[in-house]
């Protein structure tokens, strides 16, 4: 497990790992299992009958943590994978994923996966998602993820996804259903350079009575890469909805976002924003006086936008 360089740096950029995990994980590596881990409370088996793993998470389940990154360091290496998580009913857990593809040949990595959350009553689950590419060569790093989440009654999911650098193409699909009283907040942060593209379909159904849902998206497209946002937020009973959009755009990039609301209940509270633009020129300006140069400032005013 994380036998070289490459995968110890990769898994540090998407999880955070230093070292082996602590609570259960699965490390996936080039198509195959480089290390798993279960506890009392937290099960991970393969899947028979097609590639992936099922996460099982106990009834009651408070304070655990569970790891499940991809790192993909091969050439011409293209999976499709299926993880499913059952999440018992009071449990408030952290699960880790991310993928970090290193690419050095000519020919395209390509990692897509579908995520499946079965949320029981009144869980609390916090998920983290971050994509990663590096790597010298001219094949294509490419990612597109899926992710469905069900809130039975009372549950939540907070649920970050980070582009850090280095995907040259993403497909993100999310569909989000919410129960009686349960909340969904999902923040997603996107970087963009050179030729990329990324798009972004998002889908927040607020069914249950007392449900809440919220979308934050900040991007920066650079150079001539392109990017589109599509949210959007279904009321189907009372309750309350916010999407908010928000881009930087330099170079020669295109970013088109289109948030959308939909009511299909009189109670229902539903509001959505959206703005792209340049950084403000009086901000590098501000930055320049303090000593740092054009780009230095611009970096500094990226990273905060996107922290």
């Amino acid at each position: 497990m994380m036998e070289t360089e490459i995968d110890r740096g990769l898994l540090e950029k998407i999880a955070d790992l230093i070292g082996k995990p602590v609570g259960a994980f699965n490390i996936r590596k080039d198509s195959g299992c480089d290390g798993r881990q279960s506890t009392e409370h937290i099960e991970i088996t393969s899947k028979e009958d097609k590639p992936g793993i099922d996460i099982r998470v106990q009834p009651g389940t408070v304070g655990e943590a569970c790891y499940i990154p991809v790192i993909i360091t091969k050439s011409g290496l293209r999976e499709m994978v299926y993880n499913d998580f059952f999440i018992g009913e009071g449990c408030d857990i952290n699960i880790i994923a991310g993928c970090g593809i290193h690419n050095c040949g000519g020919e395209e990595s390509r990692h897509d996966g579908v995520h499946t959350f079965y949320v029981g009553k009144g869980s609390k689950v916090r998920y983290t998602e971050k994509h990663y590419g590096e790597g010298d060569g001219t094949g294509g790093r490419v990612m597109n993820p899926e992710t469905v989440v069900y809130l039975e009654e009372g549950a939540s999911i907070q649920m970050e996804t980070v582009q850090i650098r280095g995907i040259d193409s993403t497909r993100r699909s999310t569909k989000i259903v919410c129960g009686k009283g349960a909340e969904a907040v999902v923040t997603e942060r996107l970087l963009t350079h050179g030729e990329q593209t990324a798009e972004s379909d998002m889908e927040i159904i607020l069914d249950g009575e007392d449900s809440k849902g919220r979308v934050i998206s900040r991007s920066v497209a650079q150079d001539r890469s392109e990017q589109v946002f599509y949210p959007r937020m279904v009321g189907n009973a009372q309750c309350f909805g916010h999407v908010q959009c928000d881009s930087i755009i330099m170079g020669e990039a295109k970013i088109k976002s289109i948030p959308a609301i939909t009511a299909n209940c009189t109670e229902a509270q539903l509001v959505h924003e959206a703005a792209i633009g340049k950084i403000a020129g009086d901000q590098l300006l501000k930055l320049e006086t303090l000593g740092l140069t054009e780009e230095e400032a611009e970096d500094c005013i990226l990273k905060g936008f996107l922290a």
